[in-house]
């Protein structure tokens, strides 16, 4: 029998939500992640084998990461220690190994060490487990909804096996809900409340491939639904479910990967020209929280990057954009946002500003910092001028065309050429009048 060093194994006491309720107890519960736990996948064999390794289970909220976690130390024989890394310190990982260490020693078990949240312990914590890990005291599992990659010091990520863990299908959910709904000892079964699937379904569809929000809803609404008229059990349908909720919960974390990912979907859409798919992940981030304000500076940025000079109008669009959102606020200010979203997806794309930026710095940064050309600079004093400061200067208003063969570069940079107009948009004007002032300078 598995135990746990310091919380009791999840049972049903009075007031236990349904998702606690309802989790998982051995693999055969256990519903998801077939690429992971599917007969012949390596953490199924692993389990089945009752081998024991550290590892990271990276995935989104309520796709199984803690009852993975359990349903190993169960299958291992194992001591189960669960741990979060939101209340716990440097003491009390300390406490943990003592117990695991003594634990060890008397019966030879292993303790497998939950940490949930894994993420958030600082380097200094996720080191303390380092040695314990090398000495078979104890076999880390952490859970993480964000990038290990990032988020895990590379000394812990080198000793653990990274799992990733998929959002659950609407068909993995239904699963659930129907499992919890006829249960009798630990779900609903004793409400006698009857579901079609289409409100199942629908249940699924708000929880977006979370099992915890699904059970916590399901329970919600079971609660609330009208006794059925003919005095026969009350029933759940997808109407009675949209009256009953008012929005479903978006999968979005404002300072996550999630975050990352759809800024990213947005900026890439629109360079795509796919207005459609920009105003789906635009209206994603703003339905789910995120800061108008963050999305207004991130375009005004792409209208200089992905646009550029071939379509001037787009920047002074996005700053338009951007007053109006500050000026609005949420939600009045989505119209002004969506409306820049599809003006830059149909405008034409030239990156050529940014390339040219990006070669200017590397010089800037790579080569020698030449003197400014002294017929360059500026000669406001006697001094000055006698230095030769702004001699053969040409003003270029007194040339034929307003061009000149000056040279504006340092002479280790001459002839360097940074910006290359493409043939879209306006580009092909301003290539066409650059040429021409580049071509003089050659001659």
């Amino acid at each position: 029998m598995t135990t746990s060093l310091f919380d009791d194994e999840p049972g049903v006491t009075t007031g236990t939500p349904l998702a606690e309720r309802m989790r998982p107890r051995t693999l055969d519960e256990y519903v998801g992640q077939t690429h992971l736990v599917g007969a012949g996948q390596p953490l199924r064999r692993a389990i089945d084998a009752g081998v024991l390794h550290s590892l990271i289970l990276w995935g989104p909220p309520g796709t199984g990461k803690t009852t993975l976690a359990r349903v190993l130390a169960q299958a291992s024989g194992a001591e189960f220690a669960a741990f979060s890394a939101v209340t716990s310190g440097i003491k009390e990982i300390k406490d943990v190994i003592a117990v695991a260490a003594h634990t060890r020693r008397r019966s030879a078990r292993r303790t497998i060490f939950f940490v949930d949240e894994i993420h958030r312990f600082n380097k200094a914590q996720q080191d303390a487990f380092l040695p314990h890990i090398e000495s078979g005291t104890v076999v880390l599992v952490g859970a993480t909804t964000e990038n290990p990659s990032f988020e895990v010091n590379s000394a812990l990520l080198s000793r653990s096996k990274v799992y990733v863990l998929q959002p659950l299908t609407q068909d993995d959910v239904v699963t659930i809900l129907r499992r919890a709904l006829t249960d009798p000892e630990r779900g609903l079964g004793s409400t006698g409340v009857e579901a079609d699937d289409e409100g199942l379904a629908a249940v699924a569809r708000y929880a977006n491939g979370d099992a915890r929000v699904a059970l916590n809803l399901l329970e919600q609404v079971v609660s609330s639904l009208p006794a059925a008229p003919s005095g026969g059990p009350s029933r759940l349908t997808e109407g009675i479910l949209k009256d009953l909720v008012d929005r479903r919960a978006l999968l979005y974390d404002k300072s996550g990967e999630e975050h990352y990912n759809i800024i990213s979907a947005l900026h890439k859409s629109i360079r795509n020209s796919d207005a459609d798919g920009a105003v789906y992940w635009l209206a994603r981030m703003l339905e789910a929280g995120e800061d108008p304000m963050y999305v207004a500076r991130r375009l005004v940025r792409f209208a200089s990057e992905d646009i550029g000079n071939a379509d001037p109008r787009a920047l002074q669009l996005a700053i338009a954009a951007k007053d109006a959102t500050h000026f609005l606020g949420m939600p009045e200010c989505n119209t002004a946002l969506a409306q820049l979203v599809t003006y830059m997806a149909a405008a034409p794309k030239s990156n050529a500003v940014y390339t040219a930026y990006k070669a200017a710095a590397r010089d800037a940064l790579n080569t020698e910092a030449a003197p400014v050309p002294l017929h360059l600079r500026n000669a406001p004093t006697k001094l000055m001028k006698d230095l030769a400061y702004g001699k053969d200067y040409q003003y270029a208003h007194d040339a034929p065309d307003a061009l000149t063969d000056m040279s504006s570069l340092p002479d280790n940079l001459a002839g360097r050429v940074y910006y290359e107009p493409t043939e879209r948009g306006l580009e092909p004007k301003l290539k066409e009048a650059l040429d021409r002032a580049r071509a003089k300078r050659r001659r």
